[in-house]
């Protein structure tokens, strides 16, 4: 990983590739697989995504900003890119002989919902904007060359998963390690027989959880679209709960978001009955980012003992007795 102040360099060296009003003072917001910095302008402010290297083409993350503008076209109010001076949204340097890339946003106004206060209410907000997005992609016919990644089972939770590998997660033991290849071979028969058909199958967020939704009153707005791709509509409720799973309040979350959700569009109760799969699913999708991000603060966060509490759910899932909602 890049040191801070190399990062920064990089930010400025790609700001300066906007118009005048489009520049200011960089805060740095976050750096963990992407780069995102707040602008400060005079009386404006944009935000900046420096693109980790080596994870989208460009053409996959030009791909990110038609379906944005889709969205928006549609009326969901998601950030929109800005041009460079070049006309272009996306904007490209090298970088000791890697390339990075980097899109300018217009700022979003809104908070992240308060996990103080009513988690229902914010989890049945999630689950009918994640509807309406599911609608949208479904209804919209995609671009000549669109190209995002593909999150299915062998993507997630192969050897050469996006990932990488679940067997490298800290704090796993090989002694551990069995049952998880046991919950992974039933995961594997119950995603092929549900199968990939396009009312369950198609393009999604793939990480809407409660921090990439900024509500203002009555208003959501979504970001962070950096994930999206083609998988599982359900796996976006798996995502909505990610790193939480085993919360016991996790069914009356899942409750919530599904009243959201079939608000706008209704399930079957063969779409209801994989909840478990795909949740147990995203739990070890994320047991495999752990060994990647075993430095960042949010691993270290989660604990010594996150990896062995993935041991329950399998378990239970196993079992048959996994019960979600």
């Amino acid at each position: 990983m890049l040191q801070a102040a190399t990062v920064d360099q990089l930010a400025q060296a790609m700001l300066a590739r906007y118009p005048a009003s489009c520049r200011g003072r960089l805060q740095l917001l976050c750096l963990s697989e992407n780069a995102t910095y707040a602008v400060h302008g005079v009386g404006v402010r944009h935000v900046l995504r420096l693109h980790r290297p080596a994870y989208h083409s460009a053409q996959a993350i030009r791909s990110e900003l038609h379906w944005l503008d889709a969205l928006r076209a549609s009326g969901v109010e998601v950030p929109k890119a800005l041009p460079g001076l070049d006309g272009e949204c996306l904007q490209q340097l090298e970088l000791a002989g890697q390339e990075r890339h980097a899109v300018l946003f217009e700022w979003i106004d809104g908070t992240e919902p308060d996990p103080r206060q009513d988690l229902l209410a914010s989890f049945e907000r999630l689950g009918a904007i994640n509807a309406r997005l599911h609608r949208q992609a479904r209804d919209w016919p995609l671009p000549a060359g669109f190209e995002r990644l593909c999150w299915d089972h062998a993507s997630m939770l192969g050897a050469d998963g996006h990932w990488g590998d679940w067997r490298q997660a800290p704090n796993l033991s090989a002694a551990q390690q069995p049952l998880i290849e046991a919950t992974l071979l039933r995961l594997a028969e119950e995603l092929a027989a549900y199968g990939q058909s396009s009312e369950r199958f198609g393009l999604i967020h793939a990480d809407l959880r409660l921090a990439n939704l900024l509500v203002q009153g009555e208003r959501t707005r979504v970001i962070d679209f950096d994930d999206c791709g083609f998988g599982w509509y359900l796996h976006d409720l798996a995502s909505a709960l990610s790193f939480h799973e085993d919360h016991p309040d996790v069914p009356r979350w899942v409750s919530h978001w599904l009243q959201g959700y079939t608000r706008e569009h209704g399930l079957s109760d063969a779409e209801l009955a994989m909840i478990p799969a795909f949740v147990v699913q995203r739990r070890l999708q994320l047991l495999a980012w752990t060994g990647t991000h075993a430095e960042t603060r949010t691993v270290q966060e989660l604990g010594s003992d996150w990896a062995s509490r993935c041991l329950p759910l399998c378990e239970a899932y196993l079992e048959g007795r996994l019960r979600l909602y």
